[in-house]
């Protein structure tokens, strides 16, 4: 097709707001297509980098500009209704839902969408799906991928179906899940699937794919495999991005009786990745996802430059980020808790004679266990805290971030205040109340901590339960010592 018709023609994106759609609208834009979306919310498109480029409602868009349709890819008449014209389509669309009706209703999307286009007389339908083995029972998730593109091929209208493997890129989330394992853990007892065979492929080269498979003949109705040069297990690519920004080297041994819904859990703690996004991303680990062919490349060349090794890609995924601000987070917060674990423990004088004078509750728990605790404890509250210090700092939420470092120094403040209170004041009804403070303190901690991870609050929640519990105690105390 020539340079001419190329810049008048249109395309439709789904999932245009989504991480890889909105880069997908970038690059049509870039290559003089006129764009047509059909999304949820008119002002989630304005927000997208090619915001300034959407012309005003109910205008039609021209090279270079974007028309969006603010609709329901599940109703037939919004997706007729943004067809409309379109000479090519793309289909980004995939629920990170699951339960029993959850391949169904992708499917029922899926051939609606297909129905439709063929109605419209669109001449191309792109779609991306993800790489698998062949002859192996597939995750829901991935099941559903295979499904959508069997579905959109046997549509009446040529379908390529690209296969990707982890997509590199900066706000993708199976980059971040790598990211921050790999940031945050100097090792790790990981699930059996990051032994399994990955080739990866940077946002930059599938953006390129997707955009140019819109150029295939009418004849190309089939599955293309993409990926970059390299095939790897997961646990090679934490090691090769440690390295990558010249970290220490990462142990990580493998644990086969992980399943993949407990690996969700702390893998979402430790990367502040949403559980619902992380369950599907192992899904599609839990597979050898290796590309078994380029005639994608044969047909449609390769981006400037070739396709991004895996260390190029890591590099223009993070960017300008700071690569090493979860050490620094870590470390700072680390020194704070343990400041506060010193000064405690030195304020603390339960050998005393007025301690020991006491009328102490028969369920005060023995001596022994508030070494133990606090010592556990103490750990969970660095971990965690910093954890959600530097997810907020990441995003760019700065005065978050800094409003739950005030929260967690008036925390500590309040946690070693509490032990000279009691010990050195001699006076367990101020102390009480001191105590009531820190509880109330540790449960805006828990709050904060779960704002950024339900799976951190959870683990912090037993910190709020010991100082709801000292300060029952220390009422205790206080009645049963009255002058």
């Amino acid at each position: 097709m020539s340079t001419e018709n190329r810049e008048h023609r249109l395309g439709l994106v789904t999932g245009a707001t989504g991480y890889v759609g909105s880069h997908v609208v970038a690059e049509l834009l870039e290559r003089g297509w006129a764009v047509r979306t059909l999304s949820r919310s008119r002002d989630k498109a304005l927000s997208m980098t090619w915001g300034d480029r959407v012309v005003p409602p109910g205008a039609r868009a021209t090279p270079g500009r974007v028309e969006v349709i603010e609709g329901d890819a599940s109703r037939k008449d919004d997706v007729q209704r943004a067809l409309s014209g379109a000479d090519a389509a793309w289909y980004l669309l995939h629920s990170m839902s699951s339960g029993e009706d959850f391949m169904e209703d992708e499917k029922r999307m899926a051939e609606a969408f297909g129905s439709a286009a063929r109605e419209e007389g669109v001449g191309r339908i792109v779609f991306l799906g993800g790489l698998h083995p062949e002859g192996e029972d597939l995750s829901e998730h991935l099941a559903s991928r295979v499904a959508v593109g069997e579905i959109l091929m046997n549509s009446g209208v040529p379908t390529a179906a690209l296969q990707a493997g982890v997509v590199l890129g900066d706000k993708s989330s199976s980059f971040q899940m790598l990211r921050h394992l790999s940031e945050r853990l100097p090792g790790a007892i990981g699930p059996a699937w990051i032994k399994h065979r990955i080739t990866p492929i940077s946002v930059r080269d599938a953006v390129f794919y997707l955009a140019s498979a819109a150029d295939l003949p009418a004849d190309q109705n089939r599955t293309f495999d993409i990926g970059g040069p390299d095939t790897l297990p997961y646990i090679d690519m934490m090691k090769r991005y440690a390295t990558t920004w010249g970290k220490i080297p990462r142990v990580v041994v493998t644990a086969p009786v992980t399943t993949p819904n407990l690996a969700s859990y702390w893998i979402s703690g430790v990367t502040g990745v949403n559980r619902s996004l992380i369950s599907p991303l192992i899904s599609s680990l839990l597979h050898d996802t290796v590309l078994k062919e380029r005639d994608l490349e044969a047909l449609v060349g390769t981006p400037p430059g070739g396709n991004q090794s895996f260390e190029d890609a890591v590099r223009d995924a993070v960017g300008r980020s700071e690569t090493r601000r979860w050490t620094k987070v870590f470390t700072g917060v680390s020194v704070g808790v343990g400041a506060c674990a010193v000064v405690g423990s030195v304020l603390t004088q339960p050998k005393n004679a007025w301690y020991k004078s006491l009328d102490l509750p028969s369920w005060q728990p023995p001596a022994l266990a508030f070494p133990l605790v606090w010592t556990a404890l103490y750990a969970d509250i660095a971990a965690t805290n910093a954890l959600a210090i530097a997810d907020l700092a990441e995003s760019g939420d700065r005065p978050s971030a800094r409003k739950h470092v005030a929260a967690l120094a008036a925390n500590l403040a309040l946690n070693a205040g509490w032990c000279g209170m009691f010990f050195r004041s001699r006076k367990p009804a101020l102390s009480t109340l001191w105590a009531a403070g820190l509880t109330a303190s540790s449960v805006d901690l828990v709050r904060r901590v779960h704002r950024t991870a339900p799976e951190r609050g959870f683990l912090l929640a037993p910190y709020a339960a010991w100082t709801g519990f000292a300060t029952v105690l220390n009422a205790a105390i206080a009645r049963r010592n009255r002058p």
